[in-house]
């Protein structure tokens, strides 16, 4: 199990009932890096990740 398993499966434990928009979503990650910038990086990997799942990888 990967160290960040455990924040994951504590969102899915505590949130895992709620919807969300991507706009909520959005504004968290931009709360998230402000107050952490040192995650920025990591944070743009993610929302590029997330928002190109559905491209064909050729």
């Amino acid at each position: 199990m990967y160290f960040t398993d455990r924040g994951i499966e504590e969102l899915s434990t505590r949130r895992g009932e709620e919807e969300v928009s991507l706009d909520w979503l959005a504004d968290q990650l931009r709360t998230f890096v402000d107050v952490h910038p040192e995650f920025e990086v990591a944070v743009e990997r993610l929302a590029t990740w997330l928002a190109r799942l559905d491209d064909d990888e050729d």
